[in-house]
């Protein structure tokens, strides 16, 4: 069946609040959602909001649609001083976690039944709604991680496979390989394009088994050997090798379709972007594979996941009808629907299982990459000092990849200014 055809019946257009209430039979109890996401998540969620109303009589989920997860985290705050939160939000990983961490959303033991199967959820996602007190702080709603995208024939064409890009040495002797130079000495075919930003650099750390922060949340780790090696094997790969290059800076997302568009049109073996790429890509000529270790260490990617929550306050008949539609949105088959149509990573082991994901899976192999990657990656780091380590990282990282400093000092500097950050940080918690 024909992708385009299998999704025909999802609706092009959003349908607002006012039209559900509408539609509300007395009988049912309201439960507020509030949520953001793309046009192809909206889509989908609205469907399964429709099917969700239509096949129970005890509740209507009133959906919010808000411009954006900052949005949506920004007014949730004001709601709960005000008292007019919504049942039931989606945020991100970090805000979830955020949420949960200032006591402001219900513990979801009392409504998980052990027919519910909680330990089905992938255990990246699973690990990141679970609190060290074994509070459940809500429930993953769809995954994302960054994978490697690569042209199949021109890797076979040198002698090389998959196998070969196990670890980011092999991958960069692969890059070696097949980098051409024009008559100038400048690269017009590279072997690789990292995407510009922190977060290739900080997963390729991770998989040489580096930190961000130390287990008591104290020190900054990354100033570390483990990091500088890494992230001076990337410059030297940039800078003096010429094996992989970096798109950066233009208008919004211009970096970003630049690479796949390198990749796509013969200037560049291959790059790492997001499991939500996929949409944009030609199966037929690119391959899909999971992010390398480094040396001897495993691949530890980061994978996360937006979160379903119910802010704290909410009725105990509405938490039970924010959970049941939570349930309903996370079970196999919708899962594996939404992940089918949007990109993203289904978040129950159980959705390989459904006959309709095992056939488009069959025809669309590269959509279990994402899925096997979140068995060996970690949950997403949350910033305890609100976004100033990444920002260090993030400035670092354009120093490196950008501007030729080595990753020593980069690294060095982006610590100090973390640390003092942290160490406020922990002062005022």
């Amino acid at each position: 069946m024909m992708i385009k055809n299998k999704f025909a019946w999802i609706s092009a257009s959003l349908i607002t609040s006012s039209l559900l209430v509408s539609q509300m039979a007395q009988a049912k109890t309201p439960i507020e959602f509030w949520y953001s996401g793309g046009t192809k998540p909206q889509k989908m969620m609205t469907k399964l909001i429709q099917e969700f109303n239509q096949n129970q009589d005890q509740y209507t989920i009133v959906p919010s649609l808000q411009g954006n997860y900052t949005e949506t985290y920004q007014k949730l705050q004001a709601g709960l001083a005000s008292g007019t939160a919504p049942a039931l939000t989606l945020l991100s990983g970090g805000q979830a976690k955020v949420m949960a961490e200032r006591h402001l959303v219900e513990d979801l033991r009392p409504l998980i039944k052990p027919s519910f199967h909680f330990d089905d959820f992938v255990s990246a996602f699973r690990k990141q709604v679970t609190a060290k007190n074994g509070m459940i702080i809500g429930l993953p709603a769809y995954g994302t991680t960054q994978i490697l995208y690569y042209n199949k024939k021109i890797l076979a064409k040198y002698g090389f496979s998959a196998k070969d890009l196990a670890t980011w040495q092999g991958l960069a002797k692969v890059a070696k390989a097949v980098t051409r130079k024009g008559s100038d000495g400048q690269p017009i075919f590279y072997g690789w394009e990292p995407m510009w930003g922190a977060d290739n650099l900080i997963d390729a750390a991770y998989s040489n088994g580096g930190d961000i922060i130390s287990k008591d949340g104290k020190k900054i780790l990354f100033d570390s050997p483990k990091w500088i090696t890494v992230w001076d094997g990337f410059r030297k790969w940039i800078h003096q090798d010429h094996v992989m290059r970096i798109h950066y800076g233009g208008q919004g997302w211009e970096y970003w379709y630049k690479t796949i568009d390198d990749v796509m049109k013969d200037r560049a073996l291959g790059y790492t972007g997001s499991s939500g790429d996929q949409g944009d890509l030609d199966f037929s000529k690119i391959a899909a594979t999971v992010q390398p270790g480094w040396g001897n260490h495993p691949a530890a990617p980061e994978a996360g996941a937006q979160v379903l929550q119910i802010p704290m306050g909410t009725k105990p008949a509405q938490a039970k009808g924010a959970f049941a539609f939570m349930k309903f949105y996370t079970n196999a088959k919708n899962t594996a629907a939404w992940s089918m149509y949007t990109g993203y990573i289904p978040v129950r082991g159980s959705a390989k299982q459904d006959p309709d994901y095992q056939a488009f899976t069959k025809d669309h192999p590269q959509a279990l990459v994402p899925l096997e990657q979140t068995k060996l990656a970690r949950p997403t780091f949350v910033d305890p000092t609100k976004g100033k380590i990444l920002d260090a990282l993030k400035v670092a990282a354009d120093q490196v990849e950008i501007q030729n400093v080595p990753a020593a000092q980069a690294l060095k500097q982006a610590a100090r200014v973390a640390q003092r950050a942290l160490d406020r940080a922990n002062r005022h918690h």
